[in-house]
């Protein structure tokens, strides 16, 4: 088998540096010239050997993250894929940008956060109809994961998407507190006998009242 003309490490390269066009043909033609130069076509090899692995991200991060401090955030970003008919991964999302559903590649990211800095950790593909796993799913296994590693955050904070009882307990059952906004409509509990609808809470990490 032929040594392959470029390395993960190449392409890396080319993303930080191309600050528009992020294609295959794009990394081919700035790549040196050399007698060894690689056509697209061994990029497109290139990408498709590799599976997502977020395990190479979290060797980057983990020098970067206070295990026993911080926050760790949860959440989705679409990549608008409009113009898309028979790509890998695109369905159908909500966007908060758009303001609408749109066509894209969904994104569930989990962030460590100490308030100044914010470093990526994990992440998970959405492709729900292929693998049948839900974005609630790969919420709870990235946490599950951050366990593993040792985080003990002060707080997992996320959007209400994120809110079901299945996640705020699982949260719990880690010993770990929870940031989220719930709908209007949702009933809590509040006190040992009353569920009602919850008007204001009080956070005793941050020692303010939250309306």
């Amino acid at each position: 088998m032929n040594e392959a003309k470029v390395t993960d490490l190449d392409y890396i390269n080319f993303l930080v540096a191309s600050p528009l066009v992020f294609s295959c043909t794009e990394a081919a033609r700035v790549q040196p010239a050399t007698p060894r130069r690689a056509a697209h076509d061994a990029l497109t090899r290139l990408l498709h050997r590799f599976d997502p692995d977020p395990s190479p991200l979290w060797d980057e991060a983990n020098q970067h993250v206070s295990l026993h401090d911080g926050l760790l955030i949860v959440d989705d970003t679409t990549l608008d894929k409009p113009y898309a008919q028979h790509i890998e991964l695109v369905h159908r999302h909500w966007s908060g940008k758009h303001h609408r559903m749109v066509a894209g590649i969904n994104l569930v990211t989990l962030l460590w956060s100490d308030g100044t800095h914010a470093i990526p950790c994990d992440y998970r593909l959405y492709d729900k109809p292929v693998d049948g796993v839900t974005k609630n799913a790969h919420f709870r296994d990235m946490l599950a994961t951050a366990k593993q590693r040792g985080f003990e955050p002060r707080l997992v904070a996320f959007d209400s998407w994120y809110s079901s009882l299945e996640n705020l307990k699982t949260i719990r059952s880690l010993g770990w507190h929870w940031l989220t906004r719930l709908k209007k409509n949702r009933q809590v509990t509040q006190t040992a006998v009353a569920i009602g609808h919850l008007r204001r809470v009080r956070s005793r990490h941050w020692e303010r009242w939250c309306i």
